[in-house]
């Protein structure tokens, strides 16, 4: 199996064998990714899907997670996905969780007991980017959705009983909007109560618009502490039940992990003593690595 790279995956998805069902993304026009820059999105046929698939099975038998690449794979047709889903269960048996990619809209594109069938087949965790909460920031980047939108493709997956996990970018609305940034963004996950959370911090890539617009003095970055106060915020204003929080990225300063609302409070500490000592996690070198 030769992989169309670049690939990505979701951190959790470090130690998942990964199938590539689509190539790219297929909205691919968000400001700050430069993710799929290089490819043209295509749906692979199902043939050389499977050919893949028992190239794997005959060499990796014994498989417990599988991911399904590339940006937005769940914007195949829900047929589609049942036989990729079937095909794992054939060959794959000892699987015990299939995630994916998705985009709001591949969300909205089915029903709620088309998704809750793909969970009955083994779709196991759905991976949603909403970046920010703000309409004024998540038009500025392009995204595509409005926090509207966002919210009901949220909680269309957590009625299928599919898990949820979402991601937040850090720093997304510059000095000029981390406060609207982090309020808003609270507002939409306390709308949704995903199953989990992960805070990345903005990283500007070479060859996107936002590079241009950090070049061009049009959009400033925050700092280190400026990241500290927003992430506070966000805390402080996110009310969950049994939310898993991750802000251990390679992109981001400095590292929390907690369940919401348990941790909350130690979370806040914790931010506390990054604010306290925060020359120690200034430092750009360590980002990205």
């Amino acid at each position: 199996m030769i992989y169309d790279e670049p690939l990505y995956r979701p951190p959790s998805e470090a130690y998942s064998l990964i199938f590539q069902v689509t190539i790219g993304c297929s909205h691919n026009k968000c400001t700050f990714c430069g993710m799929y820059k290089s490819k043209k999105f295509r749906i692979r046929s199902k043939s050389d899907l499977f050919k893949d698939m028992e190239e794997m099975a005959a060499r990796y038998n014994k498989v417990r997670r599988i991911f399904l690449a590339d940006g937005d794979a769940l914007v195949l047709k829900t047929e589609d996905l049942k036989d990729i889903l079937l095909k794992i269960k054939e060959l794959f048996p000892y699987c015990e969780r299939v995630g994916i990619y998705a985009t709001p809209g591949d969300i909205l594109r089915k029903s709620v007991d088309e998704l809750t069938s793909l969970k009955e087949h083994g779709l196991g965790i759905v991976y949603l980017g909403i970046e920010s909460g703000s309409d004024k920031i998540l038009k500025a980047v392009d995204k595509g959705a409005d926090s509207k939108v966002i919210i009901e493709a949220g909680k269309r997956i957590v009625s299928s009983g599919i898990k949820l996990s979402v991601t937040l970018i850090s720093g997304l609305g510059g000095k000029d909007g981390w406060e609207e940034h982090a309020k808003e963004s609270a507002r939409v996950i306390n709308e949704i109560n995903p199953d989990y959370l992960g805070l990345l911090t903005l990283l500007i890539e070479p060859g996107t618009r936002m590079h241009d617009l950090v070049q061009e003095g049009a959009f400033k970055l925050l700092s280190a502490e400026e990241v500290a106060l927003e992430t506070q915020l966000l805390i402080r204003n996110l009310e969950l039940r049994n939310c898993i929080f991750r802000s251990n990225h390679a992109s981001n300063y400095f590292s929390l992990e907690g369940t919401l609302p348990h941790d909350k409070i130690k979370l806040l500490k914790q931010l506390d003593n990054v604010l306290n000592n925060i020359e120690d996690y200034s430092g750009e070198y360590l980002r990205r690595l």
